[in-house]
């Protein structure tokens, strides 16, 4: 056996990386799979509180009774608190359509989904952070702070008509400018601009 572990060589190691790799990759794989069908049956979930209080009256009183009668059901499961069974409302409520939630909303965390309904009044704006949080694989203390910080207004999330009025050199140069908070508070612009 010693002999034969001796004669492997160069090539095992490579062998070895390569399939750490593909276990690695597998695994994110998984894990974002796995994501964006929670992240689905919580919208599922949502909309069928949410249906049902709208055609049946159904109070707060009935979400506690599913929260607890889904949490006896499935006791290894954390995410059936009556909490979270409101933000499932809450997130159904906030995007009707489904294939919404199933194209960005599925790529992020539930926490994420939170703290973009819980910090933005605006659907194009949590959208945009969204795409941005994928794009950048912010955590959810990430996103909270480039929410808190006003990334979408900062990096020309704000519509202009710069295109339309400006010729194109000065077009670009206008967008870039707004791009830079430190134009912004050099002119002492605030919020309003």
């Amino acid at each position: 056996m010693a002999k034969e572990l001796s004669n492997i060589g160069g090539d095992y190691d490579v062998l070895l990386r390569a399939l750490k790799e593909r276990i690695r990759i597998a695994q994110v794989r998984a894990v974002l799979a796995v994501n964006r069908e929670l992240v689905l049956l919580y919208w599922q979930i949502g909309r069928e509180i949410l249906t049902r209080q709208q055609q049946q009256g159904w109070g707060s009183k009935v979400i506690d009774k599913l929260a607890k009668d889904l949490q006896k059901e499935f006791l290894e499961m954390k995410g059936f608190s009556p909490r979270n069974l409101k933000y499932m409302r809450a997130f159904a409520e906030t995007y009707p359509e489904e294939p919404i939630v199933q194209g960005m909303l599925a790529q992020i965390t539930w926490y994420h989904n939170i703290a973009l309904m819980e910090k933005l009044k605006f659907q194009a704006e949590r959208l945009w952070y969204a795409q941005k949080t994928v794009e950048h694989g912010w955590s959810r203390n990430i996103l909270v702070y480039q929410i808190e910080s006003q990334l979408y207004q900062r990096l020309g999330g704000a519509v202009t008509n710069f295109d339309r009025a400006l010729p194109q050199p000065q077009s670009d140069l206008a967008h870039q400018l707004l791009k830079d908070p430190y134009c912004f508070d050099f002119l002492s612009l605030g919020e309003t601009a």
